[in-house]
C-alpha cells in the first residue's frame, strides 16, 4: 500500500494529548457511549441551521466502496431523496484505502459538501486544521444521539464535528457449520486457543485467516494482544507516546504474537482483508480476528446466519477479557460546503434512527449508534454484537484512532509488516519504533 512516508505529509503537528477509546462500560439505549475525547476547536462551516430551506444537489464523498456498505449508503440516500423533494445526493465513491490516503489533499482542495470518516484522532486532526464544519445545530435537531457519544464527537470548546452512524466490535469470527463438523469448542484461554489451532492444523485446516496488504489489518491483532497482556490503560498510554516501545511489556506482546504466527494464513502481506474473509467464508480457514464488517463477504441469509464469533481469549487471568475494540464510523461536513443547508439536512438524516435502521439492515455487519434505532429488527449476529459491547469493561477505538495518525501510518503500519516478515528481529523493530515515536510525539 502506498502510505504517507513522513510526518510532514500529514501537514502539521498533532496535539500531544491522547484521544482514548471508550472508558468503562456504558450503553445508552442500545448505543455505546464513547469515553470523552478532547478535540480542539474548528471553524464553523457557516451559520445555516438544519431547519433552513434546503434544495439542490448535495455532493457526498463516500469512502464505503465495497459492495455491501456502498449499497447501504445508497439505500439511505434514496430514502432521504424520497422524503425531501428538491434535494439530491450526488455520490463521489472512492475506494476506502485511496480515500484515506488522499484525505488531506481532498479537504484542502474542493471537497464534497459532506463525507464519510471516523471518530477518534482522525476526526480531531481536521478540526485542528479548520477543514471541517460545525454540526452543533444539527446535533440539537437530531434526537437519539447518546450524551457520551456527543462528547466524543465534540471539540474542546463544545462544537460537534462528527455525526456518528455505526460501530462494530473486533472479534474472532467462525462458521458454525465448520465448527460443528470439526467438533471444535470456543477456547477460553490462549493455551486452549493454541491447542485448538494445533488440532485444526492436524486436520489440514488453516486455523486463522489473516491479511495485512493495506498495512492496517494487523494493528487489530497487536491491539488485542496488548489489551489482553497489559490492559486497557497501558494500551492508551502506549499509543499516546508515554511508554517505551522497547520495554518488556511490549516485547511480551510480540513474543506472544510470534507464537501464534504458525496458525496464521501464510503470505499475509499479499492478501486483502476481503480475500482473507473469503477464506473463512469458503471454509478454507476456521477463524478470523477482524471487525464484524468481515460479514460483508458472506451472503445474506443462510451464510450470514452461519457466522458466529467469540471475543479473543484470556492471556493473563489478572487482566481478563473485559476490553474490546469497537471503532465508530460517521460523517463530517467540509468547512465551506457549496450547499450547506442541504449538507446539514443530509447529515442530520444520517444521524437519525430512520437512516441508521436502513444502514444496519442493508449491512448487518454493523450496529447503529442512535439510541432510538430499532434493535428488534437486528439479526442474531447484530444482537450478539450489541450484547458483547454491553458487557465490555473498556472499549478501544483501534490503533490508528487511539494514536496519532502519523505515528500509526508511518511507523506502526510498516513496523508490523516488518515483524510479519522477520519475526525473529523484534528487538531491532521495536528500537526503531521507539526512536521514531520520540521524534513524532515531541513535535
Amino acid at each position: 500500500m502506498s502510505r504517507p512516508q513522513t510526518e510532514a505529509e500529514y501537514l502539521a503537528r498533532f496535539p500531544a494529548a491522547p484521544v482514548s477509546g471508550f472508558s468503562r462500560r456504558t450503553l445508552l439505549g442500545g448505543a455505546l457511549a464513547l469515553g470523552a475525547m478532547g478535540l480542539s476547536a474548528c471553524s464553523s462551516g457557516g451559520t445555516t441551521s438544519p431547519g433552513a430551506a434546503a434544495s439542490g444537489e448535495i455532493t457526498f464523498g463516500n469512502n464505503q466502496a465495497d459492495p455491501v456498505p456502498k449499497a447501504a449508503i445508497e439505500a439511505a440516500a434514496k430514502a432521504f431523496q424520497d422524503a425531501n423533494a428538491g434535494l439530491t445526493v450526488k455520490m463521489n465513491t472512492v475506494a476506502h484505502t485511496t480515500f484515506q490516503e488522499n484525505i488531506n489533499n481532498y479537504l484542502q482542495g474542493s471537497p464534497d459538501d459532506a463525507f464519510g470518516w471516523f471518530a477518534g484522532y482522525r476526526g480531531r486532526f481536521f478540526a485542528e486544521k479548520n477543514l471541517v464544519g460545525d454540526l452543533s445545530d444539527v446535533y440539537q435537531a437530531t434526537p437519539g444521539i447518546p450524551e457520551g457519544l456527543k462528547k466524543a464527537c465534540s471539540t474542546e470548546d463544545g462544537k460537534q464535528i462528527i455525526m456518528p452512524a455505526t460501530y462494530y466490535p473486533w472479534v474472532v469470527l467462525y462458521r458454525k457449520s465448520v465448527w460443528e463438523k470439526g467438533g471444535y469448542e470456543v477456547p477460553k484461554t490462549l493455551d486452549e486457543f493454541k491447542a485448538l489451532g494445533d488440532k485444526m492444523k492436524g486436520e489440514g485446516v488453516v486455523p486463522l485467516a489473516f491479511a495485512d496488504k493495506d498495512g492496517w489489518e494487523a494493528m487489530g491483532t497487536f491491539d488485542i494482544l496488548n489489551l489482553r497482556i497489559n490492559g486497557y490503560d497501558y494500551h492508551i498510554s502506549l499509543l499516546s507516546g508515554k511508554e517505551d516501545w522497547t520495554s518488556p511489556k511490549v516485547t511480551t506482546v510480540f513474543d506472544t504474537w510470534k507464537g501464534l504466527l504458525p496458525y496464521h494464513q501464510p503470505d499475509a502481506l499479499g492478501r486483502s482483508w476481503q480475500e482473507a474473509a473469503q477464506a473463512l467464508q469458503k471454509g478454507q480457514a476456521a477463524m478470523y480476528y477482524l471487525g464484524t464488517f468481515a460479514a460483508q463477504q458472506f451472503a445474506k441469509g443462510a451464510e450470514q446466519d452461519d457466522l458466529d464469533f467469540f471475543t479473543f481469549p484470556e492471556v493473563d487471568s489478572a487482566i481478563g477479557t473485559g476490553a474490546i475494540e469497537a471503532p465508530t464510523d460517521g460523517f463530517m461536513m467540509s468547512k465551506r460546503p457549496k450547499n450547506e443547508a442541504g449538507a446539514k439536512k443530509w447529515l442530520g438524516y444520517l444521524g437519525s434512527a430512520a437512516a441508521q435502521d436502513i444502514l444496519v439492515q442493508a449491512d448487518p455487519s454493523v450496529i447503529a449508534t442512535s439510541q432510538k434505532a430499532d434493535v428488534a429488527k437486528y439479526t442474531g449476529l447484530q444482537t450478539k454484537m450489541l450484547g458483547v459491547l454491553k458487557d465490555a469493561t473498556d472499549v478501544a477505538l483501534f490503533l490508528d484512532r487511539d494514536s496519532r495518525p502519523d505515528f500509526a501510518s508511518t511507523v506502526m503500519g510498516p513496523a508490523l509488516q516488518s515483524f510479519l516478515k522477520t519475526p525473529d528481529d523484534i528487538a531491532t523493530i521495536l528500537k526503531n519504533v521507539e526512536a521514531q515515536k520520540k521524534s513524532i510525539f515531541a513535535s
